[in-house]
């Protein structure tokens, strides 16, 4: 099976051996995204909500750069730091997803940088692409 590397223009440099997103079979696989700037800094230091948005709108970027939606979007992998953050997290999260939910999970653990409150990696279906 053919597949696509997904780079958004002014996409930084990973700081692991990855890509931010892969394209097959119609599938839009987005990485774990944190909320970092182009130069992996995280941005929003100590608010949840501002980098939720931040890592929606990026995951947003590598889904429309493959040619979808966040519509699209079927799943989600959530990760945060601290429960208390969850309410800050569901109001901006809502507001991307304001029709019908795509399904999820959520877990509490340690980020690879200590000031992400937030991680979501995410998977849409944007149909079949014609080779």
């Amino acid at each position: 099976m053919p597949k696509s590397v997904i780079i958004p223009p002014g996409t930084g440099m990973p700081i692991a051996p990855f890509v931010p997103g892969t394209l097959a079979d119609g599938v839009v696989y987005v990485s774990g995204t944190l909320p970092f700037d182009a130069n992996n800094n995280v941005v929003h230091v100590g608010d949840a909500a501002a980098q939720t948005r931040h890592v929606l709108e990026t995951i947003k970027k590598v889904i429309e750069t493959a040619g979808g939606t966040m519509e699209d979007v079927t799943f989600n992998s959530i990760f945060l730091t601290d429960w208390s953050n969850y309410a800050a997290i569901n109001q901006i999260y809502a507001e991307y997803f304001p029709g019908d939910k795509p399904a999820r999970f959520c877990i509490q653990c340690g980020l690879v940088k200590p000031d992400a409150l937030i991680e979501i990696a995410s998977v849409a279906h944007i149909g079949k692409q014609e080779a």
